[in-house]
């Protein structure tokens, strides 16, 4: 694969930025390491809030939650961070989510799920369960789920769960370059196997550490593509890295909630990797993508679908 070609400028400026906080070999070091490493990352990308937007904090049982709002909101989204499961955390998509909240004018919630290897899975499903359920008895107006990467593989398997045990609830899902369990014969899986920012073997190394070892089966707690059933879920926009390997999770999800009746869109963007929203700033591509999201995040909240699959 020619990335030199596919990639512009601009974006690998952002990937040779990335790699010098966050080496490409960071799944070979401890957790703690990559832990380290991944927020110095993150700190150095992140953007100050805006002036507008109100920020405070509260535990939901054990699940330590922030909160963004301006104005008076009318809706809510409920924000998963990525980072394989394994880092990542309040502080390091904080701007994400508070420029979220500026540009919609949503309230924001972001969950501070446990990760992994310390606490195996079902745990972040656990956990980000807690917090939904809590939003609903907590505000009106129903809620996005929306989430980047692992956030991305939370927030839609919250959404199946949703579907049967909060009906009503759950107004949309917006998932960023999320891994959704697709198979791994897929042909961005060969194509992009050795991709800028995200291989296929950190993959399965994430699916590994994530599982404790043994990754489930039918299991759409695990992963939402596991679940035998797609009809009643709630309208699906999805945005994937072209550059990705785990681009077309996002079709084989798009096409199953097609197939069941659903409303599902996928937007793929070109030039992109993994990882691309910390390019908002910085990179065109990226910079029109994010508006893409917040627009979506915007228009599921208010019910309205403009797409024309």
């Amino acid at each position: 694969m020619d990335y030199e070609k596919l990639i512009d400028e601009e974006t690998w400026s952002f990937i040779r930025e990335t790699g010098s906080y966050y080496p490409d070999e960071a799944v070979e070091l401890s957790i703690e390491e990559q832990r380290e490493h991944y927020n110095r990352m993150a700190a150095a990308f992140r953007k100050a809030r805006g002036d507008i937007v109100e920020v405070s904090e509260r535990s939901v049982n054990h699940v330590t939650v922030r909160i963004y709002e301006a104005g008076d909101p009318t809706r809510t989204v409920m924000y998963c961070h990525g980072g394989g499961f394994v880092v990542g955390d309040l502080n390091s998509h904080d701007d994400v989510c508070s420029e979220i909240c500026e540009q919609t004018g949503y309230r924001v919630v972001s969950v501070d799920y446990r990760l992994a290897p310390e606490n195996a899975h079902p745990a972040q499903f656990d956990d980000a369960w807690t917090v939904l359920k809590w939003i609903a008895a907590t505000y009106e107006g129903g809620v996005v789920l929306a989430g980047d990467s692992a956030g991305g593989t939370l927030s839609a398997c919250i959404a199946h769960h949703a579907r049967d045990h909060l009906p009503g609830v759950v107004l949309g899902q917006v998932l960023i370059y999320p891994a959704l369990g697709g198979s791994l014969s897929l042909p961005s899986y060969t194509e992009h196997a050795h991709a800028p920012m995200l291989t296929r073997e950190d993959i399965k190394f994430y699916m590994g550490i994530r599982s404790g070892g043994v990754v489930p089966d039918k299991d759409p707690t695990y992963a939402p593509l596991q679940d035998r059933r797609f009809k009643d879920l709630p309208p699906t926009v999805l945005f994937s890295a072209d550059c990705d390997p785990i681009r077309d999770d996002c079709g084989a999800y798009r096409d199953a909630i097609l197939a069941a009746g659903g409303q599902a869109h996928w937007i793929n963007e070109a030039g992109l990797v993994h990882g691309y929203l910390r390019a908002r700033h910085s990179a065109h591509r990226a910079r029109d993508s994010f508006e893409r999201i917040t627009l979506a995040i915007e228009g599921l909240g208010q019910e309205i679908w403009p797409y024309d699959d």
